[in-house]
């Protein structure tokens, strides 16, 4: 459930590099809205991750900072390969839950607080194409109460203008789960448009603000994301 990336799943590098290459950074964000869901106040949400020739392994996390004793907190761990245009991957979600027993090696089902996704996607360069299905883990049930291998897809379509770059969103669950805020069948759930725009602190150096638009018609809640990009400068 990333932010700083613009979609979970998609950190692998374009072409494969010969050396291993790192990456830290860290967003603030007013809120903590994922797919359409809300699922915090403002956070802050660090991520690390290292690629070689096309792999990459990235761990990720969202920290309430308004009442953080009180909010979910989330640990995720995404492994990746993209080639071209093609990107793969495998996420594993941990949510720390107020109350809960939180143990973290804690994998049977019904008893988990992990939920495992893969997601494939291709990159046209003007459009870009996503898809998630959770495989194990803690998941939603369908209409009959039985997992549902609950699944999102995201089309999203980069441009530039007035100096600034922007990315517009469309996503939706194709079928009925209790794991997107209780979607009965297809729905709606990721109208989106983000504005960024990089503020130059050095030469070669930015900082990255942004402000997002999201709309869910499923739900029929609408949100405003500000947030801002502190990264290791290369």
């Amino acid at each position: 459930m990333v932010t700083a990336l613009a979609i979970m799943g998609m950190m692998s590098t374009a072409n494969a590099q010969d050396t291993v290459e790192g990456t830290v950074s860290a967003d603030i964000v007013s809120r903590y809205i994922w797919r359409g869901q809300a699922l915090s106040d403002a956070a802050i949400q660090p991520s690390a991750g290292l690629s070689y020739k096309g792999f990459s392994l990235s761990g990720w996390a969202s920290i309430g900072i308004v009442s953080p004793g009180s909010e979910n907190k989330e640990y995720d761990l995404t492994l990746s390969y993209s080639t071209g245009g093609l990107n793969i991957g495998v996420t594993d979600y941990y949510f720390s839950t107020p109350g809960a027993a939180n143990e973290y090696f804690e994998y049977r089902a019904h008893h988990t607080q992990h939920t495992f996704e893969a997601n494939v996607g291709y990159d046209f360069g003007p459009l870009a194409i996503q898809w998630y299905t959770n495989f194990a883990g803690a998941d939603g049930v369908n209409k009959s109460g039985k997992r549902a291998y609950s699944s999102y897809f995201a089309i999203s379509a980069p441009f530039k203008l007035a100096t600034c770059d922007w990315q517009a969103t469309f996503g939706a669950v194709p079928y009925a789960t209790s794991f997107y805020s209780d979607a009965t069948g297809f729905a709606v759930t990721n109208l989106s448009l983000r504005c960024t725009k990089e503020i130059p602190v050095t030469k070669n150096w930015g900082i990255p603000v942004f402000l997002e638009g999201i709309c869910n018609p499923s739900t029929k809640k609408g949100y405003i994301v500000a947030g801002v990009t502190f990264a290791l400068p290369e």
